[in-house]
């Protein structure tokens, strides 16, 4: 039953939240852009044994609760996990289950309570711990989510939704080299992970590297199947590079026209911006933030 709060998880932590935070620090403007899953060519399974109170009813009624979450019916997921746990106040999926449905809604601080509960009822079930995280980058406390991501892959080691994350956080707290370490050794583990991949390039373009970071994003983008994230972050790389041709043809994939001019008026402030960085600390220069309620960015879900 795990599988499916995990896959939820998965899209919303390592496909979405993350790496919409990561663009919100950066200030790309992608506005009217969809956020889908940029998983679906790896499942992760959580191997983890169901609850053991869990009765056939129970697990069958949160296989329609999963469904309805997975396909946006918020309301349908949400009263059958709470019938779920009215009945068994215990039952992990269903509280993860309301974490999830109010994480998804953006009621983020109810969300985490869920998780917690969860989580304290059993520590080993990676699946609230992953909420946690989840909570704690949208609330910027980027040391608690690194330090639950960090316990997941204790408990999960080499589990490419939490090296994701964990990548993103450490992103998003300054550590760009930290990141990068994180997200080399989880691709030796899953060797093409597209969402690994996507996030490392981006981490290449948020600690200055914007070319190390296209050669990375040109592997993952050359794909048919390859993530709208990537070849965004793609066209950040091309046009921090100043190579705006390549990044207009490339956002005008996913992205409205006024969209794509907004975008490219960022890079070029930004290339602006690093072509004036000092010789000596042309290595280690950054992509400025900008405040995030400058950027007019889609729903998370």
């Amino acid at each position: 039953m795990k599988r499916n709060h995990y896959s939820f998880a998965r899209r919303l932590a390592a496909g979405s939240t993350a790496l919409r935070l990561c663009r919100v620090a950066l200030g790309v403007m992608v506005l009217g852009a969809t956020v889908a899953c940029t998983t679906t060519t790896q499942r992760t399974t959580n191997t983890q044994p169901v609850t053991r109170n869990s009765s056939p009813s129970s697990m069958s009624e949160l296989r329609i609760a999963d469904t309805a979450l997975d396909s946006g019916n918020m309301e349908v997921a949400t009263t059958i996990y709470d019938r779920i746990v009215q009945a068994d106040p215990h039952s992990v999926a269903g509280l993860t289950g309301l974490g999830n449905t109010l994480y998804a809604v953006g009621d983020f601080t109810r969300a985490g309570v869920y998780y917690q509960r969860a989580s304290l009822i059993d520590p080993t079930n990676t699946a609230p711990l992953i909420g946690l995280a989840r909570v704690a980058i949208h609330q910027r406390r980027f040391s608690d989510a690194i330090s639950t991501y960090q316990r997941i892959l204790t408990l999960a080691p080499g589990d490419p939704l939490a090296s994701a994350g964990l990548g993103a956080a450490l992103d998003l707290s300054g550590d760009h080299a930290g990141a990068q370490v994180a997200l080399r050794a989880a691709l030796k583990i899953n060797p093409g992970d597209p969402v690994l991949s996507s996030n490392l390039g981006l981490s290449l373009i948020l600690g200055g590297d914007p070319r190390d970071g296209a050669n990375v994003l040109l592997d993952v983008t050359r794909y048919p199947q390859a993530p709208p994230q990537a070849r965004q972050d793609l066209a950040l790389a091309y046009g921090l590079l100043g190579n705006t041709e390549a990044a207009a043809e490339i956002l005008g994939r996913d992205l409205p026209k006024a969209s794509v001019q907004d975008n490219l008026r960022y890079y070029e402030i930004q290339r602006q911006r690093l072509l004036q960085q000092p010789v000596s600390s042309a290595s280690s220069s950054k992509v400025a933030a900008v405040p995030a309620q400058s950027v007019q960015a889609a729903s998370l879900r």
